[in-house]
């Protein structure tokens, strides 16, 4: 997570030979790729290993036991909350008072940047975009539902401009979204923000923020224009971002469109099979893994000697991370059906089931940062810059435990998903023996996902 402005190679934990460290003083040094260094923290990686390649086999073999029959139910799920709840939550003033809050702190942000000193130690304005924005949607989504698709600023600027476009042309037809976009421009948009992110040279400068955001808000609002506000539902990378989150949410809305509580696997399991989702997930799975592996000395050595030079060699790591989280995923589901037989939709049929091991892999890499640095930039932006810096929420210890669990979990639940999807949709001789592919997958994912974390 480069908040600091060193960019993908300006963060490591350590320093291997030739490699220049980054200043050990400088507080926006935890900013960098998450948590900062995961090299030091007291686990053992055997046991780490271990630990995760059994709780993956002895749910998967639980599972083919217990397991014979599709338990989940997808949105015709849920316990109906109190009919006032849901009328309170529904109300155009709750609507309009979210847009507002969501258009506030979007000018709020925007001012920092216009009037701001350039300088994210002083300025809360790249803490607000890579912490606040960006990984609070994370708790936020898990606990309240796809809460961007309310606040959105995007949304509400497109809702004023077509009011005003109305009132000149009331009956202008608006052409359809084409179905086969589904959420390729998400995984596009995602891709750009983790770009800025981990490898942008500088990406934490007002200058390139501004520019960033003028970009992409351009861009939704010109397509918005055209094919209407559904544009932002498949396309705004981060209302997909928050709304795949959402889907482990116990907070959720059935088909019917009564507000429920229901079982987070409900929700994953609604999962609608849109182009563009498999895309959508390995971009979240494949930047996470690069943020983890870009803090390793060699890599840092290999960006700062790269006859390329650092910002073309950085963007080919990022997306040779991405091929090949989604090379193995496709191969995966290639071997799936050949085993299991032929599906219409092999590819998207088990996407579902990368989203917990994407949240897991959040968890790990981001709880510290967003838990101390969240903070920090709130007093920033009230003004408090004298207030001291947070503690640390969980020792070496606690950190890498917390670690280590959100990776296993978050396979473990993917596990599950895919089980339930498969017996669902292939005969009972056939159905555990295809998840054999997805098993090793799994696997394949822990093992890496912990190797970043513990090497």
């Amino acid at each position: 997570m480069s908040v600091s402005g060193s960019g993908s190679g300006g963060g490591g934990g350590g320093v291997g030979s030739g490699v220049v460290p980054y200043r050990a003083d400088d507080p926006l040094t935890t900013l960098a790729h998450g948590i900062g260094s995961q090299h030091d923290l007291p686990i053992s990686p055997f046991y780490a290993f271990a630990g995760a390649f059994t709780a993956l086999f002895v749910s998967f073999l639980a599972l083919g036991l217990l397991w014979s029959t599709s338990r989940f139910r997808g949105d015709r799920s849920g316990r109906p909350l109190p009919a006032a709840l849901q009328r309170a939550a529904d109300a155009p003033r709750t609507r309009t008072a979210l847009r507002g809050l969501g258009l506030a702190a979007a000018l709020a942000v925007l001012l920092h940047l216009l009037l701001g000193p350039d300088d994210p130690a002083h300025n809360p304005a790249p803490g607000a975009v890579y912490v606040l924005f960006w990984v609070g949607l994370v708790p936020a989504s898990l606990l309240l539902g796809p809460v961007w698709r309310l606040i959105n600023p995007l949304r509400t600027l497109h809702r004023l401009l077509t009011r005003a476009r109305h009132r000149r042309d009331p009956d202008r037809p608006l052409p359809v979204l084409p179905a086969r976009l589904g959420q390729w421009p998400a995984a596009a948009g995602l891709f750009a923000f983790t770009w800025l992110e981990l490898v942008a040279p500088d990406p934490a400068s007002t200058t390139t923020l501004l520019i960033a955001l003028a970009a992409y808000a351009t861009v939704h609002l010109l397509f918005a224009a055209r094919f209407g506000e559904r544009w932002f539902e498949d396309a705004d990378a981060f209302e997909v971002y928050s709304a795949l989150l959402a889907r482990l949410s116990p907070l959720g809305r059935r088909s019917d469109g009564r507000l429920v509580l229901r079982n987070p696997f409900h929700g994953l399991d609604a999962t609608p099979e849109r182009p563009g989702l498999v895309a959508t997930v390995c971009v979240l799975l494949g930047s996470t893994a690069y943020d983890g592996f870009s803090d390793n000395p060699s890599w840092i050595n290999v960006l700062q000697t790269s006859p390329l030079g650092r910002t073309p060699t950085a963007t080919l790591g990022l997306l040779a991370s991405l091929a090949l989280v989604a090379t193995l995923y496709c191969l995966c589901a290639a071997a799936t059906r050949l085993v299991s037989g032929p599906h219409p939709r092999p590819l998207t049929a088990f996407a579902h089931s990368l989203v917990p091991i994407a949240l897991g892999y959040l968890v790990a890499h981001y709880f510290s940062l967003l838990v101390t640095e969240g903070p920090r930039t709130v007093s920033m932006a009230l003004g408090t810059d004298n207030a001291p810096d947070p503690a640390p929420p969980l020792g070496p210890g606690g950190l890498a435990a917390l670690q280590v669990i959100a990776v296993v979990t978050g396979h473990v639940l993917g596990v599950v998903a895919a089980h339930d999807r498969s017996v669902r949709l292939f005969p009972p001789a056939k159905a555990v023996a295809g998840q054999l592919p997805l098993l090793a997958l799994m696997i394949t994912y822990t093992l890496g996902g912990l190797s970043l974390l513990l090497n």
